[in-house]
């Protein structure tokens, strides 16, 4: 059995100062993160919470799953992490690097940092197999080009899309004997088991304990009022649901205000009923009642539901494509 080797910082070839992230370096990164955003232009930005919770979560320990970079001044100028769910053999890298601080090679130190981390937890908690799971926007060619450099191969594009609200809602209703059920504390957890059952059978898709659903629904641009469940009337089971996202900068970041579809999912037993469609109307409609002007969602681009054709056929165009990269490190 291999021995865990514990990872090494980046080194001062870098010009910077390396040490793990502490809640005190919240506003430090938060504003290497919206610099980075001014020059990527992504189609979504953390925000403070994001970068809270990721601190807070129990899938990594900051003292040892994250590092940021300082220069002489003590400014952050650039960061890296990691996060393992309990029981998986994939862990997710997150990163970044200042405009002004790049082509040095710090990417890609960040990127070796990663892979040692990620490989000595997986050897702690004896794992036999891991991956480093990586997200890029296809449009940001440096981190795709640093990634393909790094040796991470692409195993999956997600496409992201968008539907004006102006114009009408399809015509998509639910059959008889279901109804909507607006998201409350009360059903929260029923939800997240529904959650958990209809993701079973999907690509790169891990249950959700009570602490990730928790993250998901307390954050600030969760809408309560725009989720729901559908709930069978004859056994009120959940049957599926939509969960909604509100991103203040969207109208900032695409030219329009945007009511998201974050999660959405039918359990085995009802799929085939069209519930799909039905709650994507009303998702709609509750966008558009609160003054949104597109209703957006993501979706595997290769998922074998179909889902990419159904929301075409529901107006939704795509907008751009997320490109994931896996690394084997183990």
């Amino acid at each position: 059995m291999q021995t865990p080797t514990p990872p090494v910082f980046p080194g001062p070839e870098t010009g910077l100062r390396w040490r793990s992230i502490d809640v005190e370096d919240v506003d430090a990164w938060y504003a290497l993160i919206r610099r980075m955003a001014d020059a990527d232009k992504p189609g979504w930005v953390e925000d403070r919470r994001d970068l809270e919770q990721a601190l807070e979560t129990t899938s990594g320990d900051p003292a040892r799953d994250t590092l940021i970079g300082l220069d002489r001044d003590g400014t952050a100028r650039a960061y890296g992490r990691i996060a393992l769910n309990p029981g998986s053999e994939i862990g997710s890298g997150f990163g970044g690097v200042d405009p002004q601080w790049r082509r040095r090679g710090i990417g890609a130190a960040i990127v070796r940092w990663q892979e040692s981390r990620l490989r000595e937890r997986l050897l702690t908690e004896h794992r036999k197999h891991g991956v480093l799971r990586t997200y890029a926007e296809e449009a940001n060619a440096s981190q795709v080009a640093l990634l393909e450099s790094s040796g991470a191969q692409v195993v999956r594009y997600f496409t992201e899309m968008s539907r004006p609200l102006d114009a009408g809602l399809p015509d998509a209703e639910l059959p008889e004997g279901m109804e909507f059920a607006t998201f409350s504390e009360e059903n929260s957890d029923a939800i997240r088991r529904a959650h958990n059952e209809a993701f079973r059978d999907h690509w790169g898709s891990e249950p959700r304990n009570k602490e990730r659903w928790g993250f998901t629904v307390s954050h600030p641009e969760f809408r309560p009022q725009w989720s729901f469940a559908v709930l069978d009337a004859g056994s009120g089971e959940v049957a599926a649901y939509q969960l909604a996202s509100f991103d203040p900068e969207s109208k900032e970041i695409h030219g329009y205000t945007e009511g998201y579809t974050m999660l959405l999912g039918v359990r085995r037993d009802w799929r085939g009923r069209k519930l799909a469609p039905a709650m994507l109307r009303e998702a709609m409609r509750r966008f558009r009642e609160d003054g949104m002007e597109h209703a957006g969602l993501g979706v595997d681009t290769e998922n074998p539901s179909g889902a990419l054709g159904l929301y075409e056929s529901l107006g939704y165009q795509p907008t751009h494509r997320e490109v994931v990269f896996d690394k084997t490190v183990l």
